[in-house]
């Protein structure tokens, strides 16, 4: 079910001014089985903490009483930015490696797919668009292939043979 069925399959109790419910959830597995959630689970605690932090020692809900949405907003964006910047300066602090080993070790864990993959996409894309727009027959588009493939670094070269 979702969220509004659950509500609404809910008795409130009499007296109380809040639901208070329970519910059983199944998750399904993604693509990466348990590690997958349990990946994603750490980063909503990552996320919690975040707030927990900004509401008790960056006084996220104590600093401002206004009302208005645009000083309310203001006001998230000023605790946010001061805890990137207290976190920034921690990790100067404390942490030895360099920005470039933090990007090498960020793009292990956003790689969707390989840089041989994408090699292939790009050779492919560029075979179907010569061969659209210059109308040439498939033994003229081998040969071009051919020479193509002669003119790149040995590497690509290697890589793009083994597909």
């Amino acid at each position: 079910m979702d969220i509004k069925k659950i509500f609404a399959s809910s008795k409130k109790r009499r007296g109380r001014s809040r639901y208070l419910l329970s519910a059983t959830v199944k998750v399904g597995q993604d693509k990466n089985g348990e590690n997958g959630i349990i990946r994603i689970y750490g980063h909503r605690w990552d996320i919690e903490v975040f707030f927990k932090t900004c509401k008790s020692s960056l006084l996220l809900r104590k600093e401002y009483h206004g009302l208005s949405y645009d000083g309310l907003t203001a006001h998230v964006a000023l605790v946010f930015t001061r805890y990137m910047l207290l976190a920034v300066s921690k990790r100067d602090n404390e942490d030895d490696r360099t920005l470039g080993e933090l990007f090498y070790i960020m793009i292990s864990e956003v790689a969707d797919i390989t840089y041989h993959e994408s090699m292939q996409i790009i050779v492919e894309a560029m075979l179907a668009t010569v061969q659209e727009e210059f109308h040439i027959a498939d033994a003229q588009l081998e040969a071009f292939y051919a020479k193509f493939m002669s003119k790149l670094p040995e590497p690509m070269h290697r890589l793009l043979q083994a597909a």
